[in-house]
């Protein structure tokens, strides 16, 4: 049994997943966003005191992700290094390793603001790197939010999360996917990543991520 949330968007079954992707069972596609490696590394070149280690436990998870549904493909929506001081030998390294594990994953990026500045992926990882909107079935797989004429856009960028009130001044903070009109929202799949703040509003569906689970929010 696939863990997660079965959604149905653009008339496409799809399961919304606790880790934070989303999986396309019929095209055995994983998608997610903002993964930002090597952004604690960017972090400690600059002198800030952050701990080590997001890079290892975000392939990891992927590596979960990938044995877990028999994934042949991956689609990043862009954002998938932090900036050009990520590239260390350490990170390149890691990558490289992981890539040799997934041969033969078919991966796709998408370029984010971020990828703009970081630079391609180097050649060696083998990945098609691509600029939004990119059409795939009944999707425009972007990553900024925006509407397409024809296609439901998926995307990140915004690092969606839901507040939870509690008794109280109790507050609960969880990334969660975000469905509006014509459109998605991922949550950020990388470790020290952040978010934005996304309210419930008329039409707009928020399916909050925590505990190993995924469930729909109250409708505003």
């Amino acid at each position: 049994m696939t863990p997660g949330r079965a959604v149905v968007w653009a008339g496409a079954p799809l399961v919304l997943l606790p880790e934070r992707a989303l999986w396309w069972p019929a095209r055995r596609t994983l998608l997610l966003a903002d993964l930002h490696l090597g952004k604690a590394a960017t972090f400690r070149a600059a002198g800030q005191p952050v701990p080590a280690g997001t890079t290892q436990r975000n392939l990891a998870r992927l590596d979960t992700l990938i044995a877990r549904h028999g994934a042949q493909a991956l689609v990043v929506l862009g954002d998938f290094l932090h900036a050009e001081q990520a590239r260390t030998p350490a990170l390149l390294a890691a990558l490289a390793d992981w890539r040799a594990r997934h041969a033969a994953l078919s991966i796709t990026l998408v370029r984010g603001n971020h990828d703009s500045h970081a630079g391609d992926p180097p050649p060696g990882l083998s990945i098609t790197v691509v600029d939004e909107p990119h059409l795939m079935g009944p999707f425009a797989c972007s990553h900024r939010p925006q509407q397409h004429a024809t296609h439901f856009v998926l995307a990140g960028h915004v690092h969606p999360v839901c507040v939870l009130a509690g008794p109280g001044r109790d507050r609960l903070r969880l990334p969660c996917f975000v469905a509006d009109a014509g459109q998605a929202w991922l949550p950020a799949f990388g470790e020290f990543t952040g978010g934005w703040r996304v309210d419930a509003q008329p039409g707009r569906q928020l399916h909050a991520v925590g505990g190993g689970q995924v469930w729909p929010l109250p409708a505003a």
